[in-house]
């Protein structure tokens, strides 16, 4: 039997594997349930030092964090099975096997560790333009995983109640939800800022984010000056931090928190300033467009300046309630002092141009390939507005959907009669005659207008998945959320005692 020490906590834990020498069989032998425990347990510990404000016992915590054995083993195993675990960085290295994997956890937290230039891709944006990622190799996100270990408890401790990205717990539909109940009131605010931050991830001031950013110094140095590589040549960083490292979003997410706390203090509840945000987008609502304009929008101006940040110009607007605004892909309006809340016209079409390119690029493909293409398409879109004001837009998108497959089922057979192509592609099922559905009708395109529409329950503002007391919320949350809600199950194992 060997064992191996598992660092981190007050006591050791061992790992008990049998007496195989191969990493392949020791990756495979790890008790990941145990070694959960000490992570959360560990996390736990953290959460209270924040709350009893003591800094040095934070920061002996993440020490401890990132020497673990079990936060090296969570780490990895992040990085090698999530969505990326098929990009590799600049070195072309994946940890695509049990052995690479336990090597790689042996490598983590070294004196001498150095980080790689990051790999520059880009991605095209609904505007036309394209967004610059920076992909690090597998160590170094594997790195930042273990740092953002003993990070994340911190910043959920200290986020905005009502900042919604890419934080554990939640999702858009909680932002949605806070905005409707900042805006649903007779007596609510009438005017909104709809704030748009120019190049966040971009342009982050790198001097402030490693003075203000509790976590390792000399790493977070490192990790913000790597540069990157275009085209094999190499290119500094001396702003920013990269869209595509683990660690990006909460970095960026601790830089604009503090905003709406700024904002209540300097605000009286007379003047119906709430602030709600998702990532760098973010909305104010105030009684007046004079006072958002003159006096909220310098503010959020001179708090962002600070960090290094400026608000775009070209997306940064100031809206009426009656004429109604979008945000996070949803359009928010009152009609006759009623606040209702849809899918934004922009989504309408892009999940339409989404269906119509799939049918236009598989006119040969068989009847269930295609509709195995097209109902995760349909199935996300639905569920995702599935909370809000969507049965009517359900309907039309329903319509649409019908006419560009029949479009597509007549171009496949122009010398067929339309009687024909109907009894081959269309069916009879229940009280509908036409249904797209292959043949012998087992596999049939979803409808948009069967899913049930239902309102969304919004987290509690200073909820916190971190922290012990809310355990027993977040378990109940779980099992009475909405279809609307698209966290995952909660979670959180009970700590060793």
């Amino acid at each position: 039997m060997q064992t191996f020490n598992l660092l981190g906590v007050d006591r050791q834990w061992n790992l008990s594997i049998d007496g195989r020498k191969n990493n392949s069989d020791l990756w495979d032998s790890i008790n990941w349930k145990k070694v959960e425990q000490i992570v959360n347990r560990l996390q736990t510990r953290i959460v209270k030092a924040v709350k009893a404000k003591d800094k040095e016992k934070v920061r002996s915590l993440q020490r401890l964090m990132a020497r673990s054995f079990a936060g090296k083993l969570i780490a990895v195993k992040r990085v090698s099975e999530n969505r990326g675990k098929r990009t590799a960085g600049v070195d072309n290295e994946l940890l695509d096997t049990p052995a690479k994997k336990w090597r790689q956890t042996k490598s983590l937290n070294l004196a001498d560790y150095k980080p790689q230039p990051l790999k520059r891709i880009y991605i095209p944006k609904k505007n036309g333009k394209k967004r610059p990622l920076g992909i690090p190799v597998m160590q170094d996100r594997a790195e930042q995983a273990l740092e953002l270990l003993g990070l994340d408890p911190v910043s959920e401790c200290t986020a905005d109640n009502h900042s919604y990205g890419f934080r554990k717990e939640r999702s858009v539909q909680d932002a949605i939800d806070a905005c409707f109940n900042a805006l649903r009131g007779k007596g609510s605010a009438k005017y909104i800022l709809e704030g748009d931050i120019k190049g966040c991830f971009d342009h982050i001031n790198h001097d402030w984010m490693v003075d203000c950013t509790p976590m390792h110094k000399k790493k977070l140095r490192l990790w913000l000056k790597s540069g990157y590589l275009e085209r094999g040549i190499y290119n500094p960083t001396e702003e920013g931090t990269p869209q595509g490292g683990i660690a990006s979003p909460t970095l960026a997410n601790m830089a604009l928190d503090g905003l709406q706390e700024l904002l209540f203090k300097r605000f009286k509840k007379s003047e119906k300033v709430h602030f709600v945000r998702y990532a760098d987008d973010f909305i104010i609502t105030g009684k007046s467009k004079e006072m958002l304009a003159n006096d909220v929008k310098p503010l959020v101006s001179h708090f962002l300046k600070e960090r290094g940040l400026s608000l775009s110009e070209e997306k940064t607007r100031i809206s009426h309630i009656d004429g109604g605004f979008d945000f996070l892909g949803f359009n928010i309006r009152k009609y006759k002092e009623k606040l209702l809340i849809k899918p934004s016209k922009a989504g309408i079409v892009s999940v339409k141009r989404k269906i119509k390119d799939i049918l236009k690029a598989n006119m040969s493909a068989k009847t269930d390939n295609l509709i195995g293409m097209l109902n995760p398409v349909i199935r996300g879109w639905a569920n995702f507005y599935s909370h809000v004001v969507s049965q009517e837009i359900y309907d039309k998108i329903d319509s649409a959907i019908w006419k560009m497959t029949w479009q597509w089922a007549v171009r496949r057979h122009p010398n067929k009669p339309l009687k024909w192509i109907k009894s081959k592609y269309f069916q009879r099922k229940s009280f509908r005659n036409w249904v797209f559905c292959e043949k012998g009708g087992k596999l049939q395109l979803l409808q948009m207008s069967d899913t049930p529409i239902r309102r969304h329950i919004k987290i509690k503002a200073n909820a916190n998945p971190y922290d012990p007391h809310w355990d027993e919320y977040f378990e109940k949350r779980s099992k009475t959320n909405t279809a609307g809600c698209f966290t995952v199950p909660y979670q959180r194992l009970s700590p060793l005692r």
